[in-house]
């Protein structure tokens, strides 16, 4: 309702009338993002399905009371929608801060060897890398950025086969179904 996609609400009307209006509005939302999410590198649209995840379980949960029971499951699919999602963005969000840390300590290593070296030298000197200091910690970073990509790969193809499943039973369907 706040970002005013929720129409044709009748304030004078029975609630569970109103609510069944703002969880297909909702579901209409969150499916939208479906043909975008089938790509991994839709950044946006995940996150953005993310959101429209989250928008849906609050009505659900809020709305069990007048809704019933089908509105309980709805909003745990919505909620392992978010969940799944939240933890894709923490990948994606998390990968070029590590890696801009990096690059920050590489660049400090670079100087450190450099000045170590002196004006006149044509060559570093490969020892001088080994004991840089800051190459262990860059490499166990890297380690982890590489372990946060890894993550988020599995974490892609768990959301995609569960969203796959939800669309397949008619998720949004069964949820309108039952509570319209």
């Amino acid at each position: 309702m706040k970002a005013r996609k929720v129409t044709g609400l009748d304030s004078e009307g029975p609630l569970e009338k109103n609510l069944r209006r703002i969880v297909s509005v909702r579901l209409q939302e969150l499916r939208s993002f479906g043909p975008d999410v089938g790509d991994p590198a839709a950044v946006k649209a995940l996150h953005d399905m993310r959101i429209a995840a989250k928008r849906l379980r609050y009505v659900l949960e809020m709305g069990e009371p007048v809704l019933g029971p089908a509105a309980k499951r709805g909003a745990k699919e919505a909620r392992r929608i978010q969940d799944l999602l939240g933890e894709i963005h923490d990948c994606d969000e998390g990968v070029p801060r590590v890696l801009s840390h990096v690059e920050r300590l590489r660049g400090e290593d670079a100087a450190a060897m450099a000045d170590g070296a002196g004006r006149g030298a044509k060559d570093l000197d490969p020892r001088a890398i080994r004991d840089a200091p800051h190459r262990r910690r860059y490499a166990g970073l890297e380690s982890y950025c590489a372990y946060l990509q890894s993550r988020r790969d599995v974490l892609y193809a768990e959301f995609i086969r569960y969203w796959t499943r939800l669309e397949r039973t008619g998720f949004g369907d069964r949820i309108e179904g039952k509570l319209g």
